[in-house]
């Protein structure tokens, strides 16, 4: 039979083993039991210094007797495989090991200036507050709480999101109507499975990996152009035409991703007006709008059609990516398919997690988060525009009124790979706006730039970088 022990390392058992002992040969069961502690010692698998069980607890779990076990460490430690120490255990000895122990990853190389629009300011996450709600949800959360997840999220996460879109986005939510996912992306591959592999125009440019997700799950894909009002709504028509009927429309109205533009009041309208027109959808991603600088709030699309608006929401721009927590809020005629396809995906997102955000919002502490990211923001917002006014002085910077990034538009064309390579040679990484569109280009003139994760003084010393790369190309 194969035994796993399953206790940590340093217990007073010992750290796990696997060793295996087989009834039905003639090899007696002390020679089995010494050559496999030999292989897992030769082999690095249990390595030089970890303690093993203590031989009643071995023998227990073997169902063998102690003396077996005994006198088998006595063996090993008699050919320098194991130390045995008196009234501390039995070791692996440093000797014993043929085979090196498994390499520990090296962390890759990161760049000291990394201007990545997807982060907010990983540092600023309010660990305090988050962890006094993972211990109230740990102290209070029933047993029943700890099986399988609600498919749709935790009942009390998806009462806190109604009340929180509804009084800050003006979202129409139903509790009922919400289903929490594992980030935007999980959201996405909701999306193009509910929807039926559906023909979505997504705006352009877009974020390429949210294309790519909609894309690898069945989408199809027609690019809907931006200008500086926004996604063309009035292209619409001429998309159908040909390339054939919509399912839905892909955008980013409060803030467009990664123009950073608003969409214009009366495209809204007419957005709108083409979706109530036929059995079409419009999916708004309202990845950043509780971020504005410079301009007042604008309520979220869904609040005008909430029958045919697939609301999208996420924590990774407002807590942490690492969270994996999103939301969507569904027209009534397509909750039962969505959770149909969150139950196939993986049964639901974390409980525990849900739990502790939902106390977070609840509680105030997560509006009195925003308020404090929101002044941060702003302040690093205005530190990149001072930057590039000293390094850049002909630089045009748009999308500045909300959101955690800007566009810079340098004025002049230049290879997106090229500048990529000659800013990373300085520590610094950029993001070329070439890339971000349906079918990306080599030669552009613009730069996505986020400046959330980056304090006051690095963004000054990356845009200085990031000046003398480009003066480096030309």
């Amino acid at each position: 039979m194969g035994t796993t022990f399953e206790r940590p390392s340093g217990a007073a058992s010992g750290s796990e083993l696997l060793v295996e002992l087989l009834r039905d040969e003639r090899r007696p069961l002390r020679a089995q039991l010494e050559e496999g502690l030999r292989e897992a010692a030769r082999s690095g698998r249990v390595r030089a210094g970890s303690r093993l069980p203590a031989t009643r607890v071995l023998a227990s779990d073997l169902g063998v007797s102690r003396r077996l076990v005994v006198d088998a460490y006595a063996q090993l430690v008699a050919e320098g495989y194991l130390l045995s120490r008196r009234g501390a255990g039995t070791y692996v000895a440093e000797a014993a090991a043929t085979s090196p122990a498994p390499a520990t990853e090296p962390p890759p190389p990161r760049a000291r200036f990394d201007f990545f629009p997807g982060y907010p300011d990983l540092a600023s996450f309010p660990r305090r507050e988050w962890l006094r709600a993972m211990r109230e949800v740990l102290a209070s959360a029933p047993a029943e709480q700890l099986g399988y997840p609600d498919a749709r999220g935790a009942p009390e996460l998806r009462r806190a999101l109604a009340e929180h879109v509804r009084r800050v986005r003006g979202v129409v939510a139903d509790p009922r109507a919400i289903v929490v996912c594992s980030g935007t992306a999980q959201g996405l591959v909701l999306l193009a499975r509910g929807l039926g592999a559906p023909h979505i125009a997504v705006e352009d440019p877009g974020l390429p990996p949210h294309r790519a997700i909609l894309a690898a799950h069945g989408a199809r894909l027609s690019a809907l152009a931006v200008d500086e009002h926004g996604a063309r709504v009035d292209e619409l028509a001429a998309i159908e035409a040909s390339a054939g009927a919509l399912d839905a429309v892909f955008v980013t109205p409060a803030h467009q991703s990664p123009t950073g533009v608003a969409i214009a009041p009366a495209r809204r309208a007419a957005l709108l007006e083409w979706a109530a027109a036929g059995a079409r959808h419009v999916i708004e991603d309202d990845y950043d709008a509780e971020y504005r600088y410079d301009r007042a709030p604008l309520g979220a699309l869904q609040g005008l059609a909430p029958e045919r608006v697939i609301y999208m929401g996420t924590a990774s721009k407002t807590l942490a990516p690492a969270l994996r927590l999103g939301w969507l809020v569904l027209p009534r005629d397509l909750v039962e398919t969505f959770v149909e396809q969150r139950n196939l995906a993986d049964h639901g997102a974390p409980t525990l997690e849900q739990l502790a955000l939902a106390r977070l919002i609840e509680s105030g502490s997560y509006d009195r988060h925003l308020r404090q990211a929101r002044r941060r923001y702003r302040a690093r917002r205005d530190a990149l525009v001072a930057a590039l006014a000293r390094h850049l002085p002909h630089a045009r910077v748009r999308g500045l009124a909300a959101g955690l990034h800007a566009i810079v538009e340098l004025g002049f064309e230049f290879d997106s790979a090229e500048l990529a390579r000659a800013a990373l040679r300085r520590s610094v990484v950029v993001y070329p706006l070439s890339y971000a569109y349906l079918e990306p280009r080599q030669l552009g003139d613009g730069l996505v730039l986020g400046y959330a994760n980056l304090a006051e003084p690095a963004i000054a010393e990356g845009i200085s970088r990031l000046a003398l790369a480009l003066a480096e190309l030309s």
